[in-house]
């Protein structure tokens, strides 16, 4: 087992030295995120403040990663990465300066959430591919594990050191770790890390934007089960985002809630993922791939809105964070290791840089829809409903009542999504590799 075990850190090396350093990066923006979703809503105390920040970050990364396939597929990996971290270094900077300075508004960190956006249309895909690269195929799903781990050990670490740096020094300190940690993963990634290069396949070279973009709807367009199942993650993304538009405002509002039960919540949500995270690593791959990706998230949509919609503790809030993060790793690394078993690796880019504006354009659309039902419909519906009424009685009175009852209907939209999706002949088609209509 020890040999077994040396053998896989020798062939995932480079992928284990650019995982970690780039989790760290990853660390210190989530931190800063965190401290300015709760420096926002203390502005302006509304939930369209807070998801517009989602949404400046979501709508140019969504617009224009369909043509970003063409450059990651030509151009080197790591220069890729080198240069959309460094821009988003320097926003970091600008958001420090204006703090500073005492200059710092809400309109300005759209901007520079928009300007971040547009680097992500480069950064994400040149890094999906580079891991590909890096990762002998056996080891796909354990890869995928261990991102989801890191991810989650994010999640928990987040709140906890956002909080504390806040408390301790303020706003500034987030900021400066932020700066620290880009700038340890550069180095590394800089000086120790070699992305090998992919041949570009046939007719590439001379193919347009516009021609190499049509190129990855067109392999979609072959392989329904992955489009189909793309589509799904689409639907799944805008109900995951009406959710996230409408925490903070839940939790921050409600008598019992607060900084504290923010905090909590998000806490809890990392230890479950990091949980998933392990378990999914550990675990020989499933009989069906499709059938777990169902599953989980049927699960997980239902579980965790109805026990946010009806709970008044932060106890009931995590155990709802709990049962619905517990499972998203298993889903999200048998997803992973489903397209990159599919997908060949010379058009990747094109293909997942599609799979971006496909899958995530329904984020932006989830955070204004969240932020404009809790604000304009749902906490003004509750608001007037009468002490001793049905609603009051299941969803509570005062200010997050509202975005309450938003979660019990997100629970109900949620399990309806699903089953389309999980009746889809195509994307069953994918377990007996036939992709194709």
């Amino acid at each position: 087992m020890l040999k077994n075990l040396i053998k896989t850190i020798r062939e995932l090396r480079f992928f284990l030295i650019l995982w970690i350093t780039q989790s760290f990066s990853s660390l210190g923006s989530a931190a800063t995120n965190f401290a300015l979703v709760i420096w926002t809503y203390e502005q302006q105390g509304s939930a369209v403040t807070t998801a517009l920040l989602a949404i400046c970050s979501y709508a140019p990364y969504v617009l224009f990663s369909v043509f970003a396939g063409t450059l990651i597929d030509r151009i080197n990996k790591k220069a890729a990465m080198l240069v959309s971290d460094s821009f988003a270094a320097l926003c970091t900077i600008c958001v420090l300066i204006l703090l500073t300075a005492g200059r710092l508004e809400i309109w300005h960190l759209y901007i520079i959430n928009a300007l971040n956006g547009l680097m992500n249309t480069v950064q994400r895909p040149a890094s999906e591919v580079a891991i590909s690269l890096l990762t002998p195929q056996k080891y796909y799903q354990r890869v995928s594990g261990l991102r989801y781990f890191s991810n989650s050990l994010n999640t928990v670490l987040t709140p906890v050191l956002a909080s504390i740096l806040l408390s301790l020094a303020g706003l500034r300190i987030v900021i400066l770790f932020d700066l620290f940690s880009f700038f340890t993963a550069f180095c590394v990634l800089l000086c120790f890390i070699k992305i090998p290069e992919v041949k570009p396949s046939e007719g590439s070279e001379n193919e347009t934007i516009f021609q190499s973009s049509k190129r990855g709807l067109q392999y979609l367009k072959d392989n329904r089960g992955i489009l189909d199942l793309i589509l799904f993650l689409a639907v799944i993304n805008f109900t995951a985002s009406i959710y996230n538009a409408a925490l903070p405002a839940m939790l921050l509002s409600r008598i019992e809630g607060g900084r504290l039960a923010l905090g909590m919540v998000n806490t809890v949500t990392g230890i479950a993922t990091l949980f998933g995270s392990i378990l999914v690593t550990l675990l020989p791959e499933p009989k069906s791939r499709v059938r777990m990706i169902c599953n989980c998230l049927l699960f997980s949509m239902s579980a965790e809105n109805f026990i946010l919609a009806f709970g008044r503790s932060i106890p009931v809030w995590c155990l709802g964070a709990a049962l619905g993060w517990i499972f998203i790793p298993v889903m999200g690394a048998n997803m992973e290791a489903l397209l990159r078993l599919t997908i060949p690796v010379n058009i990747q880019g094109r293909v997942y840089s599609v799979r971006n504006t496909l899958q995530f354009f329904t984020i932006p659309l989830g955070y204004l829809c969240g932020g404009l039902l809790v604000d304009r419909i749902f906490e003004p519906f509750m608001k007037f409903q009468k002490q001793g009424s049905l609603l009051a009685g299941l969803f509570g009175s005062g200010k997050g009542s509202g975005a309450a009852l938003l979660f019990f209907v997100i629970g109900v939209f949620g399990i309806l999504s699903c089953l389309p999706f999980r009746m889809d002949r195509h994307i069953w088609a994918l377990e007996e590799g036939d992709q194709h209509s």
